[in-house]
C-alpha cells in the first residue's frame, strides 16, 4: 500500500459493501441560507468562484484506489491527482420563486442519484431561486467517506457565529481533524452494520468478564423471555407488525421536511415528564397515525422504530457516552396524543434506564443481538418473502444534536439543518431530527414507490403537534 493511501475500516465497508442499485450508502445534508442585504445577482457566482481557488483538504480529495472491486477487503483512500472541481460542485436552479415543495421535488430527484465511486464520493449542489431570495446548499457524502460525527464538525467548522464575517471557506477548503475511534455520542447506529456486528458483539461481551457476560444475559432475558412486570414497556425484537415500510425498496427517493420551534416541544416536555426525544416520537407517530391510515395501510399495533441512543457507561462519572440502540413503540396505535406520549415515554424510560445498569461490552453486545433478528427482515424484504413471524423495527429515527447558535456563511444566514438519511430494503422510511439554535429541524426519506406523497406525512406531524399542544390545555 502507498505511504499516502488509507485502509477503510471494517465499518467504512460495509457502507462500500452495501452499495446496490437500490440501496445507497450516502448521507445528505439540506442547508437553506438568507442571503446579506447587500448581495448582488453575481453573490453565488463569486463565491463558487472564490472556493475554486482555494485547495481541495483531506478527505474530499480522496478516492477509492479500486472502486470497481466492490466486494474487495482491501480498499483504501487514495489522493485524485485530476480533481473536478466543477463535477463535484453544480449550480441549480428552481423555477423562482421556488417553494418547499418545489425544493423537496429536487433533493428528492438528487438523492435518487448514486455517487461515483471512481471519484472523490461526494457533491455539492447549489440551488438557487428560492422564495424570499433565499438560496440553499444540498450536500452529498458517502458514509464510507465521513460519518456523521465528522458531518456535525464539518458544519461547525466551515460556518461562523458572526454575520459580519467574510473570509468563511467551503467545507471542503477547510480541513478535517483525524477521526477518534470510539466517535463520540452524534454517531448514528447503522441498521445493516450493527446486524452484521452482532455475532461479534456478543462475543465480546462474553469475553469481556462475568460482569458483562451477566448483564447481556439478563438483559435478554427480561426483555425477549419474561416480558412482565416494567419490563412489559420494553420494545423486544419481535414487536413490529408487518408493514408497508417493510419491503423491498426501489431506488428512487421522496424526501420531506418539518420544523418545529424547540421551545414549543420543550413547554411539552415539561409539562409530561418527558425527553424532547419523547415528545418528537409522538408527533411522528400522530402524523405516520393518520398519513398510513389515509392510505389503508396503518397496521393494529404500534409501528416500532429503531432509536440510536446515548448511554452512559455504568461507572462512568464523566467524559463521554455511550452509543447504544433501543427499539420503542411510536403509539401508531393509539388516537389520544397524551396517552400515545406517555406509552412512548414509559418504553423509552424503561428502556434506557435498563441500558444504564450495564457494562459498556453489555451494552454494545445487547444493541447488536437486539437488531439482530432484523436480517431476516431484510432478507425477506429482498426475495418479496414475508416471514410468518413479527419484524424487529418498521423504521429508524435518529437525533443528532446540532450547533445551538445561529451561524452565517460570509453574511448568509443558516435558516435550519435538515438531514437526508438512508432508507434500505426492510425499512422504506428513514427520519432524522436534528437540532439548530432554536429549532428542531426534521428530515424525512423514504421509498418513492412505497411511501406515495410523503410531504403529506411532514404535514400531519405538524398537525400532531398542534392536537398535543391543545390536549395538554383541556
Amino acid at each position: 500500500m502507498s505511504a499516502n493511501s488509507k485502509r477503510l475500516s471494517l465499518q467504512d465497508l460495509l457502507f462500500i459493501y452495501g452499495e446496490t442499485p437500490s440501496s445507497k450508502m450516502h448521507v445528505a445534508g439540506l442547508l437553506p441560507f438568507t442571503p446579506p442585504p447587500n448581495a448582488t445577482v453575481e453573490y453565488l457566482r463569486e463565491m463558487i468562484a472564490e472556493a475554486r481557488r482555494q485547495e481541495v483538504m483531506r478527505p474530499w480529495n480522496l478516492k477509492l484506489a479500486h472502486p470497481r472491486l466492490q466486494y474487495s477487503p482491501l480498499h483504501s483512500w487514495v489522493e485524485d491527482k485530476d480533481f473536478d472541481f466543477d463535477y463535484h460542485v453544480r449550480r441549480s436552479a428552481l423555477a423562482s420563486p421556488g417553494d418547499e415543495r418545489e425544493l423537496g421535488i429536487l433533493v428528492s430527484r438528487l438523492h435518487s442519484n448514486h455517487l461515483d465511486l471512481t471519484r472523490p464520493p461526494w457533491e455539492l449542489h447549489v440551488i438557487e431561486g428560492l422564495e424570499g431570495g433565499q438560496f440553499a446548499l444540498y450536500m452529498k457524502i458517502h458514509h464510507a467517506l465521513v460519518d456523521g460525527y465528522s458531518a456535525m464538525r464539518m458544519l461547525a467548522r466551515s460556518l461562523s457565529t458572526d454575520p459580519e464575517s467574510r473570509d468563511t471557506r467551503m467545507f471542503f477548503n477547510v480541513a478535517l481533524p483525524e477521526r477518534q475511534r470510539p466517535l463520540p455520542s452524534t454517531e448514528t447506529v447503522n441498521p445493516i452494520s450493527a446486524t452484521l456486528r452482532a455475532l461479534g458483539g456478543i462475543g465480546s461481551a462474553v469475553t469481556g468478564g462475568v460482569s458483562s457476560a451477566v448483564d447481556l444475559a439478563t438483559a435478554v432475558v427480561n426483555t425477549q423471555v419474561r416480558r412482565d412486570g416494567e419490563y412489559a414497556q420494553i420494545a423486544g425484537s419481535a414487536s413490529a407488525p408487518h408493514s408497508i415500510l417493510n419491503a423491498r425498496i426501489s431506488r428512487n427517493r421522496r424526501f420531506a421536511t418539518q420544523q418545529y420551534d424547540f421551545d414549543r416541544l420543550k413547554k411539552l416536555s415539561s409539562d409530561h415528564g418527558a425527553t424532547i426525544n419523547d415528545v418528537a416520537l409522538a408527533i411522528l407517530g400522530g402524523g405516520l397515525r393518520k398519513f398510513l391510515s389515509e392510505i389503508d395501510e396503518l397496521p393494529d399495533r404500534s409501528l416500532i422504530a429503531f432509536l440510536p441512543v446515548n448511554v452512559r457507561p455504568k461507572g462512568d462519572e464523566g467524559g463521554g457516552n455511550s452509543v447504544g440502540a433501543i427499539l420503542a413503540p411510536m403509539g401508531t396505535d393509539i388516537a389520544d396524543p397524551i396517552e400515545r406520549l406517555n406509552v412512548i415515554t414509559a418504553a423509552t424510560g424503561a428502556a434506557k434506564a435498563q441500558l444504564q445498569n450495564m457494562s459498556p461490552a453489555a451494552i454494545i453486545a445487547y444493541s447488536a443481538a437486539l437488531l439482530a433478528p432484523a436480517g431476516t427482515q431484510i432478507a425477506g424484504a429482498l426475495t418479496g418473502v414475508q416471514a410468518p413471524w413479527p419484524y424487529t423495527f418498521n423504521l429508524c429515527v435518529s437525533n443528532v444534536p446540532g450547533p445551538r447558535e445561529p451561524l452565517w456563511f460570509n453574511g448568509s444566514r443558516l435558516e435550519a439543518t435538515y438531514p437526508v438519511s438512508i432508507p434500505i430494503h426492510g425499512m422504506a422510511l428513514n427520519i432524522t431530527l436534528q437540532s439548530y439554535a432554536d429549532t428542531l429541524n426534521i428530515g424525512f426519506v423514504g421509498c418513492r414507490d412505497r411511501l406515495p406523497h410523503l410531504q403529506r406525512l411532514a404535514v400531519y406531524s405538524g398537525e400532531a403537534l398542534a392536537e398535543l399542544e391543545k390536549a395538554s390545555e383541556d
